[in-house]
């Protein structure tokens, strides 16, 4: 009979942009994901996260005696409030005192900064090992994006990240680090950590896993994984907008006590290196951008032709609030259908919804928060549909997640059709078009706040797909930005 294993998971999940001015609170987290023990393994059953892979794991080895501790995560916003921090972390940390471990899991994300920390995460990891001690396994999983910070080594004891971006392997992650660590268990060893930091800070514009330099990458460390033996072997591109001393490309290789990592790391570091230039992006703006993409839907191309604006993407800490996209969309000399996804401004969509379908409505849109990215943009339309902002991901995205997106609504303006929300969240799974009773196919444009995560649901229901570069805190151009951390030979 295969011995038990005492094992306590939490997860702190959280991507901060250092130029957004929204703070993420606490309420931030309650409301995106707050949940522990049987009811965080129930509500992840069946889905493409992290918690899922663990459910997953779980219904393989019941022999794993598993403690769900908190586990939470907010939307990339601003740094977190050193408050919501400290109240999630201490809650872990009492969680795991005075119990007698085998193991802990934790997921996190490895780009979070708080308002007086830039690296809290590995605070929390080095804080873990102290309350536990140095017996028990530590194993944690990261985001590709992650901004690892050395130390993680002396406290963890193996550790995975998201092999794929767009992010379809959450759940695979977990199980990487879980199998990792009842390996351990079974051979009575103890892995540990190569880690290795490289002078270079990739856009992630460019880190798509389908094809490219980060997917050529991930081809090479699994075979390096496979014929050395290793543990596992990750590559990381750091979070450019989280302004650390830690931002930037590296990687790291989990080995067995036998092992020497030296070679395979030394190897994989220079093929990194090698393709830094190809990483580097050169998009066009939104005035030269929209008039091209009205031409390819004119000419033919199928409908939507998508206009992707990621510099206010709301998974790069967006703000959900810049005008450029939409402004150029709205100057163009056409009377085809467009659509444009979105703006978030809780007191319009509020409006939307006192006023109810059919009403006429005007206002400004955009420009809120931060008008040096855009002015606010003013319009006259209809109240043309509102919802509870609520449905549940189809995939493969965070397959099965539900989503809160707060309150939201459909405004029509002239030939355009706009949606507000009451949280700063985008469309990344192609359930938010049933929501909104949007058929893409009936638009000729197809303007969203968004990046790579985007593509995973949609890329085979739009048409052709160019991203712009506009005014806003996650621009491709990280000259734009001042960074206090982040040398600029990094990045020019």
């Amino acid at each position: 009979m295969t011995e038990p294993r005492r094992i306590a998971v939490a997860r702190l999940w959280h991507e901060a942009n250092s130029f957004n001015p929204v703070a993420t609170a606490l309420e931030d987290f309650q409301r995106r994901e707050w949940c522990k023990g049987a009811e965080a393994l129930a509500a992840a059953r069946d889905t493409a996260t992290e918690l899922g892979g663990l459910a997953a794991f779980l219904s393989e080895h019941p022999h794993w005696e598993v403690t769900v501790l908190r586990c939470t995560s907010a939307p990339p916003l601003g740094p977190v409030q050193d408050t919501a921090f400290a109240t999630i972390r201490d809650e872990i940390l009492t969680g795991l005192a005075g119990q007698d471990w085998d193991g802990v899991y934790l997921s996190l994300h490895g780009a979070m900064i708080t308002e007086s920390d830039l690296s809290p995460e590995y605070s929390l990891l080095r804080a873990v090992r102290d309350v536990i001690g140095p017996k028990p396994l530590l194993g944690v999983s990261f985001d590709m994006h992650a901004c690892l910070d050395p130390s993680l080594t002396d406290a963890a004891d193996v550790m995975s990240g998201y092999h794929t971006y767009p992010h379809v392997d959450m759940d695979a992650a977990a199980r990487r680090v879980l199998d990792m660590m009842e390996r351990a268990f079974v051979r009575d060893v103890r892995p540990a950590i190569a880690l290795r930091q490289l002078d270079f800070a990739p856009l992630s514009h460019g880190m798509a896993t389908a094809a490219g330099p980060m997917a050529e990458l991930v081809d090479l460390g699994r075979a390096s994984r496979d014929a050395e033996g290793l543990a596992d072997v990750s590559f990381f591109g750091g979070f450019t907008y989280a302004d650390t001393p830690n931002t930037r490309a590296a990687l790291c290789v989990s080995y067995w006590p036998h092992q020497d990592p030296g070679p395979v790391v030394d190897r994989l570091a220079t093929a990194y290196m090698d393709r830094r230039a190809e990483f580097h992006v050169s998009l066009p703006s939104a005035q030269d951008a929209v008039p091209q993409a009205l031409d390819r839907a004119q000419a033919g191309a199928r409908w939507p032709v998508t206009l992707v604006d990621a510099a206010d993407n709301p998974l790069s800490g967006g703000i959900g609030d810049t005008t450029a996209l939409f402004r150029e969309m709205l100057a163009v000399k056409s009377d085809l259908p467009m659509l444009f996804c979105f703006f978030y401004d809780p007191d319009l969509v509020a409006r939307a919804h006192d006023l109810g379908t059919g009403a006429p409505i005007d206002g400004t849109l955009g420009g809120r928060i931060a008008p040096e990215f855009g002015d606010p943009v003013p319009f006259s339309g209809t109240v043309a549909h509102v919802t509870d902002g609520r449905f549940r991901n189809r995939g493969p995205f965070e397959y099965g997640r539900e989503i809160d997106m707060g309150r939201t609504a459909v405004l029509r303006i002239g030939h355009m059709t706009v949606v507000i929300s009451e949280t700063c969240q985008s469309a990344n799974d192609p359930a938010w078009c049933d929501l909104h009773g949007v058929d893409l196919a009936e638009f000729a444009l197809f303007g969203i706040k968004a990046k790579n995560h985007f593509r995973a649901g949609f890329e085979k229901i739009c048409g052709p797909i160019q991203e712009v570069d506009c005014p806003g805190v996650a621009p491709a151009d990280m000259s734009l930005l001042p960074y206090r951390h982040v040398p600029p030979a990094f990045y020019t």
